[in-house]
């Protein structure tokens, strides 16, 4: 252990801010050497680097904004807080555009400046009401996810209380941002159920538009609201078991328009029009045996009509007695499970008495017959997908993971506007599949299990390891093969949120690398170059909101951007983190990580990272050599000597002294027990020679 990597922090100065009204929202929530890491090539001794023990994170002091701190192998670089109207409602997700931070809000969105990363500067607070308020960039152009029945189409914060509303958005929010300081609201995009979340898509054969795919988890919005929505499950029109698709052309996109609804959950093999029953395994794991396991019932997936954040009146400190009253209303009416084919009239009954009063506080959900029948059509039967709640493309690779709700699928995505399932998995042990994210080179995927819907405490330390959990598959021959499962290590308190949510890679080299929010459990930075056996390698976390009782928080999105670690804390604001060098992660494979840099940053359009020819890229791979045996203490040595001989040269030089370096390391290739890094190594010197002027 590091100990030095460690540090137990008082509650700072920064921690001012008061927060009143609180309301967790349930979230739901150069050089190409050594660009993909396999299992065979990870550096092994990086699972051996010892944790802190006991764990720091463990019994931490409460408190909103005075909470106790742990952290190892990180540090923080900043905390803001978010200003007024936002303060106190639920922070979401995170887009990046060149040095600002675009922060979902259920108010609207901020823009935050982090030039100076440890001063980060509030240039925009958009009042602008929705949930999830779901934040993605591309060029001018900020995209924003409306889901509620209480979004506004011009913005408004009078929530449209009738059934059916000319004044509702459900769907897509487009502004033009080419003045940052000043968003241009655009147009939007209206869809049957909402956009709970959206991920945009750039095609490289397709300059002129991009496509942006919506999930929308709500229910079906009447059709005379918006023609052409049908919740009849039977109806060859039905806005079920699908997606939706809009084609954004560039030079106009106030002409953003939908153009294909892919039924990606079609199963041709049974020709129903339904869609896939959730009957697929993932494969055998000690957590799979008896009747579905332990994560219950067999098939996985929570199904049912669930109280999400899109049903809800954002509570604040001017929220009147009606809001919370219509809440309560709510929540007593919900029914919490689909009416299955065998249900009898009087269940039919019960539910659509539910439904008309569900309607009068401005909750649309369908309506079914006798038998669980809608309008002549069955209901979906219990265990059908119907809806996806975070789709991650990665066009480097062709490939797109959709986590969709009760299965994780895998899309072709090569024609932009029609994705193709090409495979489906299923685990007894999650409930709700959350988001995805890929290796960089395409070779596997991890799938993360918001089981709670992100609203209830699933670390506790007689919590599964497999429950709320990530799942690790390698991709092979185009199916998922599962692999392991990961789970923040440290127990956290009952009165803690805490389930997996939303992160993307580190762009160290040559490793597989993961920065992901817990809630409050916190920030977890862990390795999964060996799918089998995920490793933590920092942390940060926070006590408890409350001390008492479960209140809401944490974080939303923590992900790494040209150097930083941004994390969207759900009632606090944002923070920013570097890491900090350890026995497993060097400063060479920071420093290297560091070269990757992007204009603009979606975590849900996964970019390709590719090295830049630089001395902390070879040092890197030299660190990683060394730290899993790969050369012997007299080869590192060697490399690094005439690596510092080279970086003190210059021109002609300099190409001598790195093609030498390349000649030496590939010498060392035959006798070494990690062929591909040694490569990597050789590459990254003459990639660097090339590039020496």
């Amino acid at each position: 252990m590091n100990s030095a990597s460690i540090a137990f922090r008082a509650p700072a100065a920064r921690f001012l801010a008061s927060s009143a009204g609180l309301l967790l929202l349930a979230a739901c929530a150069g050089s190409t050497a050594g660009s993909g890491t396999t299992a065979a090539s990870a550096p092994r001794a990086a699972s051996r680097m010892a944790a802190p023990s006991p764990d720091p994170r463990v019994g931490l002091k409460a408190g909103l904004h005075d909470a106790g701190e742990a952290i190892w192998n990180m540090r923080m670089v900043s905390h803001v807080v978010s200003p007024a109207p936002f303060l106190g409602i639920t922070n979401s997700d995170l887009a990046f555009s060149g040095t600002n931070v675009i922060q979902g809000n259920y108010n609207g969105f901020q823009i935050w400046d982090i030039s100076n990363p440890s001063a980060p500067r509030i240039r925009v607070g958009k009042l602008c009401p929705a949930s999830q308020s779901d934040v993605s960039v591309f060029g001018h152009l900020l995209f924003v996810s409306a889901e509620a029945p209480s979004a506004r189409l011009d913005c408004g914060t009078e929530a449209p209380r009738d059934p059916v509303s000319r004044d509702r958005i459900r769907g897509l929010r487009i502004f033009d941002i080419t003045d940052i300081d000043n968003p241009k609201y655009l147009t939007n995009v209206q869809t049957c159920r909402g956009s709970h979340t959206h991920t945009v898509l750039s095609d490289p054969k397709d300059t002129q538009n991009v496509y942006v795919y919506i999930s929308g988890t709500s229910s079906v919005r009447p059709a005379d609201e918006l023609a052409g929505c049908v919740g009849d499950a039977n109806d060859p029109n039905t806005a079920l078991f699908r997606i939706e698709v809009i084609k954004v052309p560039l030079a106009h996109p106030e002409q953003a328009a939908i153009v294909s609804s892919p039924r990606i959950f079609s199963d041709a093999q049974s020709g129903t029009a339904m869609g896939l029953i959730n009957t697929a395994s993932h494969g055998q794991s000690p957590a799979d045996t008896g009747a579905g396991g332990r994560g219950g019932r067999a098939g996985g997936g929570r199904g049912g009509f669930q109280i999400t954040a899109a049903m809800l009146v954002p509570l604040t400190a001017t929220s009147t007695k009606a809001d919370s009253t219509r809440n309560t209303q709510v929540a007593a009416l919900m029914p919490m499970a689909l009416l299955t084919p065998t249900s009898t009239k009087a269940d039919s009954a019960t539910y659509n008495g539910k439904v008309a009063e569900l309607a009068k506080l401005g909750v649309a959900l369908p309506t079914f017959g006798g038998g669980g029948r809608a309008g002549g059509g069955n209901a979906p039967p219990r265990g059908a997908l119907t809806q996806c709640h975070d789709i991650t493309v990665y066009p480097g690779v062709g490939l797109a993971g959709g986590a969709c709700a009760g299965m994780g699928l895998l899309l072709d995505i090569r024609d932009p506007a029609h994705p193709r399932r090409i495979a489906e998995v299923a685990d007894s042990n999650f409930s709700f599949w959350h988001s995805a994210t890929f290796s960089n080179d395409g070779s596997m995927v991890l799938f993360s299990d918001e089981w709670g819907g992100g609203g209830a405490a699933y670390c506790r330390a007689a919590d599964p390891k497999e429950w709320g959990a990530d799942a690790i598959f390698k991709i092979v021959n185009g199916k998922m093969i599962f692999q392991s499962y990961y789970k923040l290590p440290a127990p956290q308190s009952a009165q803690e949120n805490c389930v997996a949510h939303n992160g993307s890679l580190i762009p160290v080299p040559g490793r597989t690398i993961m920065v992901q929010a817990w809630y409050q459990g916190g920030i977890s930075v862990f390795e999964w170059s060996d799918p089998a056996h995920p490793t933590e390698l920092a942390f940060f976390d926070r006590g408890p909101n409350d001390g008492s009782r479960l209140v809401g928080g944490g974080y939303w999105s923590v992900y790494w951007y040209n150097g930083h670690i941004v994390g969207s804390e759900m009632q606090r604001g944002l923070d920013i983190f570097e890491l900090t060098p350890s026995a497993a992660l060097s400063q060479n494979e920071i420093d290297a990580a560091k070269t990757v840099t992007f204009g603009h940053f979606n975590a849900q359009d996964q970019p390709k990272f590719v090295w830049p020819a630089s001395f902390a890229l070879a040092r890197a791979y030299t660190d990683q050599l060394e730290r899993g045996g790969g050369l012997s203490a007299a080869q590192v040595s060697a490399v690094r000597s005439s690596l510092m001989t080279a970086e003190r040269a210059s021109g002609s030089e300099r190409r001598a002294a790195l093609a030498a370096v390349a000649s030496q390391v590939t010498s060392y290739v035959s006798a070494s027990s990690d062929k591909a890094r040694v490569q990597w190594l050789a590459g990254a010197a003459r990639d660097l020679a090339t590039a020496t002027r």
